[in-house]
Formats: structure tokens, C-alpha cells, sequence
């Protein structure tokens, strides 16, 4: 398991964007340099764009506990940006909790294992199933009772979004 990205949900993606780029150094996936909208039944719409950590993995010569040298390696996650039009899924959580983390990934192995582990371990999720796209598996949690964080699990056979499955995702949440 592993931090797959963290998504925000914010009021204005320029700023937002511009503050993850100056300060963070991240910058906008090159493979989707205009981002991508999704436009929902209800005549609303949201705005995303996918940012690349600055860079792709690092090492580090470390000690462990035992003072032993090694060799850590850290690939830091991607962040999801969404802005949503008037009266839009986004738009409507933003109002009413405000700029900020909708949400972190990790991704597993199995989405379907995990979920059965975390069920048992009393998680609630979002749907009975994950959403599927050709090389991307996915399901939200709930919000948790002890962290009030919403996890989405994900499962990859490829680098980057399913605009589908981010619609979806997002309707899945609509009232979180």
C-alpha cells in the first residue's frame, strides 16, 4: 500500500495550482496540460487538473533503528484538483466545508481484498462495488469516525485518471 495521490476541491485552480507550483514545486501532468472537465446530468460541471510531484522518486542514504545504513527510497503522490461551476458536486462541499482535502488515495494491491479487510475492520464505504475503467479499480470510504478523512482505494494498471470514474467517484460522494 502505498499514498497515491491526495485531492483537493477548491474555489479558485489557479490559485490553488500556482501555490502547489511555487511552493511545492509541483506542476501540471504534461499528458494533460489542459486539465480535463466533466460535465454531470444536471447541466453543472468540474474542472480538474492532475499535478506531478517535482520529482518522481528520490533516495536517501538512511540508519535504521539498529544504526545500519541503508537505502530509503520515497516516491512523493500526485494531487487531483477540482473546481466545480455554481450549484456543482464540488462547488456545493466546497461551500460547505470550505477549500481543501476532499480526500487521500492509496493504492493496494486489490481493491476488492481490502475492502473486505476494512469492512471487517468496520469501514464503511461509499458503494457495495469499486468502479471500474480499463486499468483502474476505485471505491471511496465514508468519511472516517476516528480521522473524518474519506480514503479512496485504487488499484492501477496505468498512470493517470479515468474521466469516467472521477464523475462517478464524485456522485458517490455528492452528500459527504
Amino acid at each position: 500500500m502505498r499514498l497515491d495521490h491526495i485531492a483537493y476541491r477548491v474555489r479558485d485552480k489557479e490559485k490553488a495550482i500556482l501555490f502547489l507550483k511555487n511552493c511545492l514545486g509541483y506542476d501540471i501532468d504534461p499528458n494533460l496540460k489542459v486539465g480535463f472537465d466533466i460535465q454531470f446530468e444536471d447541466g453543472t460541471s468540474t474542472k480538474c487538473f492532475a499535478l506531478v510531484p517535482p520529482e518522481s522518486e528520490s533516495t536517501r542514504k538512511t540508519r535504521n533503528f539498529y544504526g545500519l545504513w541503508g537505502i530509503e527510497a520515497h516516491a512523493a503522490p500526485e494531487i487531483f484538483v477540482s473546481e466545480g461551476s455554481d450549484n456543482s458536486i464540488v462547488a456545493e462541499w466546497v461551500e460547505k466545508n470550505g477549500p481543501g482535502i476532499h480526500h487521500v488515495a492509496y493504492e493496494v494491491d486489490s481493491v476488492d481484498e481490502t475492502m473486505r479487510k476494512w469492512i471487517h475492520e468496520g469501514v464503511e464505504f461509499m458503494s457495495e462495488k469499486p468502479l471500474t475503467c480499463p486499468g483502474l479499480v476505485q471505491v471511496f470510504t465514508k468519511p472516517h469516525p476516528a480521522t473524518g478523512m474519506i480514503y479512496e482505494l485504487i488499484e492501477r494498471e496505468m498512470h493517470g485518471f479515468c474521466k469516467d470514474n472521477v464523475k462517478d467517484l464524485m456522485k458517490s460522494t455528492a452528500k459527504e
